[in-house]
């Protein structure tokens, strides 16, 4: 009992006690009546079980209000009105009951919606280009037989990579350019696609002892110039309609021998429809509205992105030319590698938006790129061991592409470029030399060591909050 129990005697005419109950907001009274006796003691008003159960119900709108002037707004939203207000809570008007709800939720303040990842791969996509950066190999296997072997592989190799490098620094700028207009890129495209593959094909063919290994180079060149362009602009359905032609004749290789004819003609169709494909792009492309006063970025931006090429283009095929079956599971890992590329960069803004500290970032950053390297080169070790190769030889080179890739996605080119050069160079001195410790060891070992290197420089530049913000 909160209040006292006062017992007063009475007149003759009142021998019983009253007990009255009395509300705890008034605190204790006597009765207003002298012949009762009253017994006084807290009250309960329902009215507060009702503001109660009104905080209950509204409580997680009511615990992010900064204010009380919030939940009156609030509870005037919800169409409480002075009457009901004064009859059902006990308040004499709505910013009383806004003030005791306030007062009866503590604050929270939840945590805003996770935006959606900007750097959510496209699944079927990637997975097109790993296909379609493989298929073009069939190719060879249909008309490989038809080719002489003195000066073929020379021929094509020497045309292969600078096709690599011309592709790689066009379409870095195509890039650039396209960031601009999409007529900008076409432009681009036209004038710079035709001039690699003219400049690839004349390399090549002064090395190439006869007719047919100088079509094989043309017919190369002008592939590797279509596609690039159907690459840039996001054309890959048009690309692989293209190669239908090789990829059925190959398919059916095993089962029915096409002939020397079709051997020739069906990666002459490919090469006609990829042309063709191109040209309807660009066409495309063209046609759009150009932008007023675009700027054209400097052409030696583009530069190292075409070292690059040339130092991968050589890697893979001193890796091709000890274990052929090396270059096949590295040309077929690309779509799995782009598609891990775009994973690094979403699982580092989730991590950027997780963390409160540089260090605590550049802990979770070195996590992430732990992470999508082994998810990157831990299917390559069965898939060599399944084609017998060397995982010794295979695992580096693959590092050293995927994490060269991975920093000229930021903008970091010179660098694996550099180190890409000096790693093919190396291993490419040892090759032609034939000194010890032999082509695969010193692959192996300068590999090795520029992937070290690219490893610790995307950890250092790639590590930083400012790179991804």
């Amino acid at each position: 009992m909160s209040g006292p129990m006062a017992l007063e005697p009475g007149g003759a005419e009142q021998d019983t006690l009253a007990l009255r109950l009395v509300d705890e907001r008034a605190g204790t009274r006597r009765a207003t009546d002298q012949h009762t006796l009253a017994l006084v003691r807290p009250g309960h008003d329902p009215r507060r079980d009702a503001v109660d159960r009104l905080a209950a119900e509204l409580a997680d709108r009511v615990a992010p209000a900064v204010h009380p002037y919030e939940v009156a707004a609030l509870l005037e939203s919800e169409g409480l009105t002075g009457e009901v207000i004064e009859e059902r809570y006990g308040h004499r008007d709505l910013f009383s009951l806004a003030t005791a709800l306030y007062e009866r939720v503590p604050r929270g303040f939840p945590d805003p919606p996770r935006p959606a990842d900007p750097w959510r791969p496209d699944h079927v996509r990637c997975a097109l280009r790993g296909a379609l950066f493989a298929l073009p190999g069939l190719a060879y296997a249909l008309a490989g037989r038809l080719l002489p072997a003195d000066g073929t592989v020379r021929a094509l190799v020497v045309a292969g990579l600078l096709s690599w490098a011309w592709n790689q620094a066009l379409g870095h700028r195509a890039y650039l350019r396209l960031a601009t207009g999409r007529r900008e890129a076409g432009r681009t495209l036209v004038k710079g696609a035709p001039a690699g593959a003219v400049a690839a094909t004349a390399a090549g063919v002064s090395l190439a002892g006869s007719g047919a290994a100088a079509l094989a180079v043309t017919v190369q060149s002008g592939y590797l110039a279509a596609a690039g362009v159907l690459l840039v602009l996001g054309r890959e359905r048009l690309l692989l309609a293209a190669l239908a032609p090789v990829a059925a004749g190959a398919v059916a290789l095993p089962w029915w021998e096409p002939g020397d004819v079709l051997r020739a003609g069906l990666p002459v169709v490919s090469l006609l429809g990829a042309v063709a494909a191109a040209g309807w792009a660009l066409r495309g492309v063209l046609a759009t509205a150009p932008v007023p006063d675009a700027a054209r970025p400097h052409p030696l931006r583009s530069v190292p992105y075409g070292l690059f090429g040339l130092a991968a283009g050589t890697l893979v095929f001193l890796a091709g030319r000890q274990q052929p079956w090396a270059a096949v599971v590295l040309t077929l890992s690309m779509g799995p590698a782009e598609w891990l590329l775009y994973r690094y960069r979403g699982l580092s803004v989730a991590a950027l938006r997780s963390t409160a500290t540089p260090a605590g970032f550049r802990a979770r950053s070195a996590a992430v790129l732990a992470g999508c390297l082994l998810a990157y080169l831990g299917p390559l070790l069965p898939a060599a061991l399944l084609v017998d190769a060397d995982p010794v030889t295979l695992l580096p080179l693959a590092a050293v592409l995927w994490t060269s890739l991975l920093l000229q996605a930021f903008g970091v080119a010179w660098v694996p470029a550099a180190l890409c050069l000096a790693a093919a160079a190396g291993a490419g001195a040892v090759a032609l030399a034939g000194s010890p410790p032999g082509p695969a060891t010193a692959l192996a070992l300068c590999c090795g060591g520029a992937a070290l290197c690219l490893t610790v420089c995307v950890l250092r530049l790639l590590g930083r909050p400012a790179a991804h913000a």
